[in-house]
């Protein structure tokens, strides 16, 4: 289910409610941000990433002190290992795209890992006025597609997916950051999103944690579990897709055996 954007601010109960509060939040600050500043190019990227992080930061010490987080805009504290719950955000999701006013292929990801597993999440798209999140029922397309479509980098697809494309039959479809082409599978606009060109645990713990709540699959590219909150944030690759045609797109990734294809 696609939830309307609100930002603002109000009393939460539930960790689900929690994290659309943060992403809007923060969303609606990285809105006025672009609106009331002359920033431009990479000085708009770090005022950005800067300012969401600020929201998120605070808001969590505020609501939430004891938990532990992993964000790709502050240090990493080794405490979250040990941690029963950790919050994994990324403030800005799609810095290019933020910086190229008035594109609205950017997100804010906003995810709870708890006891091993993501718990909650939500995925805002402040600029389109769109937050998909875990707290209400999260619906997704069903049946098989009759082509399969698949999301790619508008500016870097690499040469892995456009290899799966081919062996598929796929069309490929060109779009911005890692969570908007997570959610434009719950959007119907395209039916798979698969990644191998390297990616950290913020860039998709918030969309796996909404694709998953939906029953999309999700999955390393091998159709390992996606784990999170490990002592290297590393998690190169990722398949989400609609599960009618998971093992179809595992099985032509597991073909897809050269160096020069998985590259």
């Amino acid at each position: 289910m696609i939830f309307r954007y609100k930002g603002g601010h109000s009393t939460v109960s539930t960790d689900a409610q929690l994290a659309r509060e943060l992403a809007d939040t923060a969303g609606a600050t990285l809105v006025a941000l672009r609106e009331d500043t002359d920033l431009v190019g990479a000085v708009l990227k770090d005022a950005g990433d800067r300012a969401s992080q600020e929201v998120l930061s605070r808001l969590l010490a505020e609501r939430r002190p004891d938990d532990a987080v992993l964000s790709e805009e502050a240090a990493d504290d080794p405490a979250r290992l040990t941690a029963r719950r950790v919050w994994i955000i990324d403030p800005l999701d799609g810095t290019r795209e933020f910086s190229e006013v008035p594109r609205t292929d950017w997100a804010v990801h906003v995810a709870l890992w708890e006891d091993g597993g993501l718990v909650a999440g939500a995925v805002a798209r402040p600029a389109a006025g769109l937050t998909y999140a875990t707290d209400g029922p999260v619906e997704r397309p069903v049946g098989r597609p009759q082509r399969i479509r698949l999301a790619v980098s508008r500016t870097r697809p690499p040469r892995f997916v456009t290899a799966l494309g081919g062996v598929l039959d796929a069309e490929l479809v060109a779009m911005g950051s890692a969570g908007i082409k997570a959610m434009a599978v719950l959007a119907d606009e395209v039916d798979a999103y698969v990644h191998a060109g390297g990616q950290y645990e913020w860039d998709s713990a918030a969309p796996v944690a909404v694709a998953q709540a939906a029953g999309l699959h999700t999955s390393r590219i091998d159709g390992s579990p996606l784990t999170y909150n490990q002592a290297n944030p590393s998690l190169p690759d990722l398949v989400i897709c609609r599960p009618e045609i998971a093992q179809e797109i595992l099985a032509a990734i597991a073909n897809l055996t050269t160096k020069e294809d998985i590259a």
